[in-house]
């Protein structure tokens, strides 16, 4: 963050793809809500995971990586006090910030309709609550504004400008309708801002140089990694089902090996090797 330029986080929901994230030389990795209950239990993003289940996978991703993640925390699981305790499992997990946001629970995708807000109050108390809950002031606690779809442009900077004297340390707001609106943000706002750049939503496609010159400081590509996946698979899948075997795509397939290497299999049976050894003869082994 104390970096000039914009940090550009593609969308991980798993750990190998955290790990796809950082070996293309991504300084960060934003850990998407939507992918990880889309993709974990073919839930719709409705607020269906617990904070202790979001949280365990959080930790799989975080842990499988060294560059830092954020991710996204939805209403924070309850009330001030579930706050408190939502940001201590985040941190304590290696998590390195989360955003959560101003809807009513159970929360709705942030780019689809029927969205209800809580009030400006209600949030500013769970803004408060998670800071005073980190131990880590380092730990990024990130303010979504979803009220541009609910109650317009003017109440979402309203919003936007309560949050920060709440002391958010980032704006993120959801679901803007063109590079003006985003560009307004910027002009009204003291702290660092975070946009996201989903596809087939209700924003335009920018790129990340487009926000960097708005004044932005972090771009999320949540679901564009899910997507290209799941369309790929989608696509394999059928010509299996055509043709009874695999042999016609094998091009478009990460290999064995170059899945080894992501995952470094070959680091952990090096380890294994030594620990063998160890056994078999009584020696120590340095790990």
């Amino acid at each position: 963050m104390e970096k000039p330029g914009i940090v550009v986080m593609p969308g991980a929901f798993n750990a190998a793809t955290a790990k796809l994230i950082e070996q293309s030389g991504f300084e960060a990795a934003y850990i998407t809500g939507a992918g990880l209950i889309n993709g974990v239990t073919g839930f719709p993003d409705i607020n269906l995971l617990s904070m202790a289940e979001v949280t365990q996978f959080a930790g799989y991703i975080a842990d499988a990586v060294e560059i830092p993640v954020i991710c996204d925390a939805d209403t924070g699981y309850g009330e001030a006090l579930q706050v408190m305790r939502t940001i201590q499992r985040f941190e304590q997990v290696g998590v390195a910030g989360v955003h959560l946001e101003d809807q009513v629970a159970p929360k709705r995708c942030g780019h689809l309709e029927g969205k209800q807000l809580i009030s400006i109050e209600a949030m500013q108390a769970k803004i408060a609550a998670a800071i005073s809950a980190r131990q880590n002031p380092a730990f990024l606690v990130i303010a979504r504004v979803d009220a541009r779809g609910v109650t317009g442009l003017d109440d979402a900077i309203k919003r936007a400008q309560a949050y920060e004297e709440a002391g958010a340390d980032m704006i993120f707001p959801e679901a803007l309708q063109s590079e003006e609106e985003f560009a307004q943000f910027s002009k009204v706002l003291n702290i660092p801002l975070l946009a996201n750049m989903t596809e087939f939503g209700k924003s335009p496609y920018l790129s990340a140089q487009d926000f960097d010159a708005l004044g932005y400081k972090i771009v999320i590509f949540p679901m564009t990694a899910f997507r290209v996946m799941m369309k790929a698979a989608q696509d394999a899948l059928m010509e299996l089902k055509q043709t009874g075997t695999q042999k016609g795509f094998l091009d478009r397939m990460q290999t064995r090996e170059e899945l080894y290497q992501l995952i470094d299999y070959p680091a952990y049976n090096a380890l294994d090797k030594r620990f063998s050894e160890q056994s078999q003869h009584g020696k120590e082994v340095e790990v």
